[in-house]
């Protein structure tokens, strides 16, 4: 797990090594055990390590192999390296580490561009190869590891992190409007390949992007799975389905333990932890570290799940850490919090899971954490009436229940310069509800949970707050072939019992039922969901600021509404308004944005 960085020159120039140090030295968080830097004429990369798996110099980036003309700089794991590195053994090549950075460097000696089909994991890769003169990009099938980019004629740069492109310089950081409109309808979820700053743009998931030494490149998906029943499983019943998810969601979390050092769990109490903890028992994890996370409680809201993740701790004797804080520990975690991101992201729990972070990274290097259930298995309550719904009409459904905002609402709250004429958030909904390989209205919803939102919401939190502390984070989950075979599973079986019904009866066979039967829970942080005290003098700071009427992002008349009355109906499919205007500014001021 690391931070990468790169710069590539199409005009002869050779690449500004120092901007790619700059860029390097802004990821030191999510790689403060060794550093590097790589040059070779046209390209240069750099690299931020945490040292996981080969914890000696021998896998250290960037890592080079003359004999084969490659270099590569690395983000994530491969959970399969032992696997592809006894295939490619036989195949003879020979190994100089013991690191899973060395078998993706093979591995496209052996397969070239076909090597990310063999590549079990989350990753985000820079590999220059020297012989044929090419940048080759990829980033894993769900997301789970960022790779951002900059273009300017002549020259491309990336880096894991928004804020390291900024600190290279010469990014043209003004707001995009349709990335804005993005963000004020979708829970300030932004969707490859826009950020909010028009300079800088996200590779999608599960793309490939290779880069010629003359700036042409081109891109390919290599990973879309379809959302329809298989023949092959016509036969198949409820526990027939129950037997094939436990199965691999059992292979999901052991393949999450490969590492050199210990793996710990981020366990909230709710059904997905929980189930994660209960497998590692179960395949003999003994003595394992987990972690949770309570806040103050306000107005009759509970600040924590204490009660269910202290029954799951006991019921597998782990070595649980209780970590309580208290609203005073809030405010300055915001402004921590808000440096972290590598984008804006207004939900509320973003802060807790960096507290959290900072409290797990003291104890353990690798945590695994239940992120992508919901979304895999249909956990959402707008699920619900999506099973019955024909499927022409999933975007009407979708939008009733998931935007924060129409397109009429959004041309009265926007400056005029960032008012767009056409719904550019309900004609990209329509346009990825309506396309071809998902068999019914869930299924398509199910898909565009997944492979849109979900990477820029839940995913890019996960990542960006546990790396702010050097923690790994793993997410079981989120595994390709569990998504697949989630994918081709019958939405009734996702959606009975509430939602992740076929989960729920994996889980009643290794869980206590006060886990699986309880309400759904979130994670609390009662004093940033009312954006009172504090947190409110925070935000109206933010949205008052000489910079903010400058820019003129929001009309000042809705601004000064919303501020006198903050919790008169500005509430919304569980966004707060108040809030997420305020954390965008934040986060721009942050940022020196202007």
């Amino acid at each position: 797990m690391c931070g990468i960085s790169g710069e590539a020159r199409f005009d002869g120039r050779p690449p500004d090594a120092a901007a790619v140090t700059r860029m390097t030295e802004a990821m030191r968080s999510r790689g403060p055990d060794d550093e590097g830097l790589f040059t070779d004429g046209w390209v240069t990369l750099g690299h931020r390590r945490l040292t996981i798996i080969d914890l000696s110099d021998a896998g250290g980036q960037p890592m080079v192999r003359d004999d084969l003309g490659l270099a590569l700089v690395f983000n994530g794991c491969v959970y399969n390296y032992p696997e592809l590195r006894t295939e490619l053994s036989r195949a003879g090549y020979a190994f100089h580490s013991t690191s899973d950075t060395e078998v993706i460097l093979v591995a496209y000696a052996h397969w070239g561009d076909r090597f990310v089909d063999h590549l079990v994991g989350m990753f985000a890769i820079g590999l220059v190869d020297r012989v044929r003169r090419r940048l080759v990009l990829a980033r894993d099938r769900l997301g789970i590891k960022p790779l951002y980019l900059a273009e300017t004629p002549g020259r491309l740069r990336f880096a894991s992190t928004l804020p390291a492109l900024l600190r290279a310089g010469d990014v043209d950081t003004g707001i995009d409007p349709v990335a804005l409109h993005h963000y004020l309808s979708w829970h300030s979820i932004v969707p490859a390949p826009r950020t909010v700053l028009r300079g800088v743009r996200k590779l999608p998931p599960a793309t490939l992007r290779v880069v010629e030494a003359d700036g042409r490149s081109r891109e390919e998906v290599y990973w879309r799975p379809d959302y329809v029943r298989e023949p092959a499983d016509a036969g198949m019943d409820a526990a027939d389905w129950r037997a094939a998810v436990g199965e691999a969601l059992r292979t999901a979390v052991r393949r999450r333990l490969v590492a050199d050092v210990p793996v710990g769990v981020l366990l909230s109490g709710g059904l997905d932890s929980s189930l994660i903890v209960a497998l590692l028992a179960e395949a003999g994890q003994q003595h394992l570290r987990t972690f949770s996370i309570g806040f103050d409680s306000r107005g009759g809201e509970a600040g924590d799940e204490f009660q269910f993740s202290d029954l799951v701790a006991r019921a597998y004797d782990t070595d649980h850490h209780r970590i309580q804080l208290a609203d005073d520990d809030l405010v300055p975690a915001v402004r921590r919090a808000v440096l972290a991101m590598a984008e804006p992201m207004g939900s509320h729990d973003v802060v807790a899971f960096h507290l959290l972070s900072e409290q797990v990274a003291r104890h353990v290097k690798v945590a695994q954490s239940g992120q992508g259930a919901d979304e895999v298995f249909a956990g959402y309550g707008y699920h619900q009436p999506l099973v019955e719904a024909p499927r022409h009409s999933a975007a009407e459904t979708f939008a009733a229940a998931f935007f924060d905002r129409d397109h009429d609402e959004l041309r009265r709250i926007v400056g005029p310069a960032y008012a767009l004429e056409h719904d550019a958030s309900r004609d990209l909904l329509t346009e990825h509800l309506a396309a071809p390989g998902a068999q019914t209205a869930l299924d398509a919803v199910l898909r565009l949970d997944t492979h849109l939102m979900l990477p820029d919401d839940p995913v890019k939190r996960v990542d960006n707050m546990s790396m702010a502390w050097g923690l790994e984070v793993r997410t079981p989950f989120l595994d390709q072939d569990l998504v697949t075979l989630a994918a081709h599973c019958p939405p009734e079986h996702k959606v009975a019992q509430g939602g992740k019904g076929v989960l729920k009866e994996v889980a009643r066979e290794v869980l206590p039922a006060e886990v699986i039967d309880r309400p759904k829970g979130y994670f609390p942080v009662p004093a940033l969901r009312n954006v009172d005290g504090p947190v409110r003098e925070l935000v109206a700071e933010a949205l008052q600021a000489p910079v903010a009427r400058e820019r003129g992002l929001f009309r000042s008349e809705y601004v000064a509404r919303l501020l006198a009355e903050p919790d008169r109906a500005e509430a919304a499919a569980g966004s707060n308004k108040l809030w997420q205007l305020g954390l965008l500014e934040l986060w721009l001021q942050t940022h020196d944005i202007r």
